[in-house]
């Protein structure tokens, strides 16, 4: 069955979706007179049809707000009729008439989806805000009625059963068992009454996580840290204060300087801020997002959407929303990702005191008479690596300007690898004059699709990066895919040098992993196309491609010194890679407790969700499971809070349940680094053997036999830990290049893809 009838709200659904070439009546399969001739309504507007653009790419320009509800409504009486009409065909039910008709169903619906909810995430007003609030219970209901229909399953079921008679392709047969699994999963074996609770479960979980959605979003992008004095903001450049200064003239502090936050619970200006009372008001206001010390509260919120996530999956007789939501994961059970887990946490522990000890250490070397907090722990860990490292932070940044970060960078790292061309264009609207558009070319020279880069923060944007489609690479209909990346990096100063972090550098080559693993999809059906995989899957090739951003040959030709023009020394980037085991105790110890915070909240009961029915009791939950841990939490706090966990309480699934993917595709990652190191490292024949082997495969087989053809063996944890610097190494084996070549500078970290980070 098609992605978006899987899903259960709206912005899960249509982040998946797909334009086609084909009319919404033409879902009929060839020769079937009663399916052609059933009365389908035809839609009106702008949605109604294919954009006429290249690739059928959005025509920005030519879409008004007033389309979006129309459309929606539209869209989605089509897909009733169509529905209707695969259950009301007389003919016997066929892997055409009823799996492939099912699968076609719905393109208006996607058409405006894949629209709509790209510019809710990206440059949302408040208008598109007042939408997403009526539309989205309104399509989570509408999906349930497809979902759980049971004459629909009747028919599917029918296939199903028969399918040991049936001449299949191995898609084919994938998609079938997706469908009738993914039927079953929603609720179709219930009882009538239980059908009725999943739905009222549904449209309620809708309702309150696009309400958690927004209000993390207001909490981050409406109430920037104010602050009274240019004394206050000692350490940071010049850049950085004139533009606290704009922000607080934009919001009506005239005179004042204000600091917007980011996504995560560390802001990225806190390491360069002399002042520790302004440190600790910056990290706090970011710490208590949304937790009710300003007007947003999202903690009882929370607490009801996991009291009815633990309902639903009571309904299916399991124990919990963890052991429900894993049932199509690599890992499959929630035992499976907490015993990976766990067994990081000693070594974890024991790296976080480490490093504590060594920056009190630094701080009364300072003449500090104060014991490390989080707001000092990233001045204080940067101090340790300028001094025994001699790495300077900023003097790195000059070396990564974002343009040539992705043009002769990125797309170049494209190009060695994989044979890909890139052509700026300037003939298609954009949704925001930030974004750019590339056609990229394949190896062959033929047109492989279309590429929108968005890299600044603003406002209307939620935080983090990810990756999506406006259009979905499908032979059934002949399309190719058009794939956009978004970022958040803050935007420099009118007339100053666009210069990023190397952190920033690693998720331009992360999130357009995600778009070389959607541009490479090579698959009949859309629901089973590029990185339509299991949500602990589908990190993995991403977090490969961030190994290329410290290539010698893909280094060299893109950190170039914004001044000079120099290439970045060859001992900066040594002391980078000397550098990058240090402060795991924090970069590795946030995304380890925001992983294990998450499968406590999908480990409850509807008895023990019920019991959080204050928001001092969330909080006492969220701090209990915290210390449960055994980590260092107070130092280091999670990645992300309870609170503005968009990951996991915005949609009904998201990443519930499934945060701790980032680990398990690095253990993926990084064993698939060994292999490249061990096999020549940047090549056109790995580069072919990994499309071939990984990239290209969708979600049409099994992952542990994806690894295994690209790898030869299962993968191992110990090259993750061993890059880590949890476990002692082979310095050899750490290195990211094979002989002459610095070792990777580490990962972003963070977190994830529509797809996410």
């Amino acid at each position: 069955m098609k992605a978006q009838i899987l899903a259960t709200t709206a912005a899960a659904a249509m982040l998946a979706g797909c334009s086609t070439t084909m009319t919404d009546s033409a879902m009929a399969p060839a020769g079937d007179a009663a399916m052609a001739n059933a009365d389908i309504p035809e839609g009106t507007g702008y949605f109604a049809s294919d954009s006429t653009l290249p690739f059928l790419a959005p025509d920005f320009s030519a879409i008004s707000e007033d389309d979006y509800i129309h459309a929606f409504t539209q869209g989605m009486a089509i897909q009733k009729a169509e529905v209707q009409a695969i259950i009301d065909n007389p003919a016997a039910p066929t892997f055409a008439n009823t799996i492939v008709a099912l699968e076609k169903s719905g393109r208006m619906l996607d058409r405006v989806g894949n629209v709509f909810f790209a510019l809710t995430g990206s440059n949302t007003t408040d208008r598109l805000t007042e939408i997403e609030t009526e539309i989205s219970p309104k399509l989570t209901a509408h999906y349930d009625s497809i979902t759980l229909n049971p004459a629909l399953f009747q028919r599917v079921k029918a296939v199903y059963d028969n399918r040991a008679a049936m001449a299949m392709t191995v898609e084919d047969a994938k998609l079938l068992e997706n469908t009738y699994d993914g039927m079953v999963h929603a609720g179709a074996l219930l009882t009538d009454a239980q059908r009725e609770q999943v739905k009222s479960i549904n449209s309620q979980l809708s309702t309150l996580t696009t309400d958690f959605s927004q209000r993390a979003r207001n909490a981050m992008a409406d109430q920037p840290v104010i602050f009274d004095t240019r004394a206050e903001l000692a350490g940071l450049s010049e850049g950085d204060i004139t533009a606290a200064a704009n922000l607080a003239t934009e919001k009506g502090y005239d005179g004042k300087f204000a600091i917007a936050l980011q996504n995560t619970t560390q802001q990225p200006l806190l390491p360069a801020m002399e002042n520790r009372a302004a440190r600790e008001e910056l990290f706090n206001a970011s710490y208590h997002r949304a937790d009710g010390t300003t007007d947003i509260d999202t903690r009882m919120l929370i607490a009801q959407i996991a009291e009815l996530r633990a309902q639903k999956a009571a309904l299916f007789g399991e124990p919990d929303w963890a052991s429900y939501a894993m049932w199509d994961r690599m890992a499959e059970t929630p035992k499976t990702a907490l015993d990976f887990m766990e067994q990081m946490v000693p070594a974890l522990a024991a790296t976080q005191r480490r490093e504590a000890a060594m920056l009190n250490t630094a701080i009364a070397a300072d003449g500090g008479d104060y014991t490390v907090k989080p707001w000092d722990w990233y001045r204080y860990a940067n101090k340790i690596k300028a001094e025994q490292y001699d790495l300077d932070e900023d003097a790195v940044m000059e070396y990564f300007q974002i343009d040539k970060v992705l043009e002769d960078g990125v797309f170049y790292m494209a190009n060695q690898l994989y044979g890909l061309n890139f052509e700026r264009r300037t003939d298609l609207p954009v949704y925001h004059p930030d974004v750019s558009v590339y056609t990229v070319f394949d190896r062959d020279g033929s047109e492989l699709g279309l590429f929108y880069f968005d890299p600044y923060q603003r406002p209307s944007k939620r935080g983090g990066a990810w990756m999506s489609n406006f259009v979905e690479q499908s032979d059934l209909w002949g399309t190719k895919p058009v794939i956009y990346n978004v970022l958040n990096i803050p935007k420099a100063p009118e007339g100053e040098p666009q210069l990023v972090s190397f952190d920033w550098v690693n998720t331009a080559f992360h999130e357009f992993g995600h778009a070389l693993h959607g541009f490479f999809a090579d698959q009949r059906y859309e629901s089973l196309s590029g990185t339509a995989t299991a949500r602990d899957f589908v990190e993995y090739p991403s977090q490969v491609h961030e190994m290329w951003a410290t290539w010698p040959s893909v280094l060299s030709n893109y950190a170039k010194h914004y001044k000079t023009g120099e290439t970045i020394p060859a001992e900066m980037i040594e002391k980078i890679e000397a550098a990058s085991k240090f402060n795991q105790g924090y970069d590795f110890g946030e995304t380890v407790e925001a992983a294990l915070l998450d499968m406590k909240w999908s480990a409850l009961t509807p008895q023990e969700a019920a019991a959080l029915d204050t928001p001092e009791k969330v909080d006492a939950f969220e701090r209990r499971s915290l210390e449960e841990l055994g980590l260092e939490i107070d130092l280091v706090p999670p990645r992300y809070r309870s609170t503005y966990f968009n990951h996991i309480f915005s949609g009904p699934t998201g990443y519930s349940a499934g945060y701790y993917s980032y680990l398990w595709t690095e253990m993926l990652d990084r064993d698939s680094r060994k292999w490249f190191r061990e096999n020549g490292g940047l090549t056109r024949e790995n580069g072919d053997h990994y499309r071939d082997t990984v990239l290209s495969r969708g979600g049409t087989m099994d992952y542990f036999q994806m690894f295994q053809n690209f790898a030869g063996r299962q993968p191992d944890v110990t090259p993750m830990l061993e890059a880590r610097g949890l476990i002692p190494g082979d310095e050899a084996a750490d290195s990211e290049v094979a002989d002459d070549g610095p070792a990777t500078v580490g990962d972003a970290g963070g977190a994830g893809g529509d797809v996410v980070r």
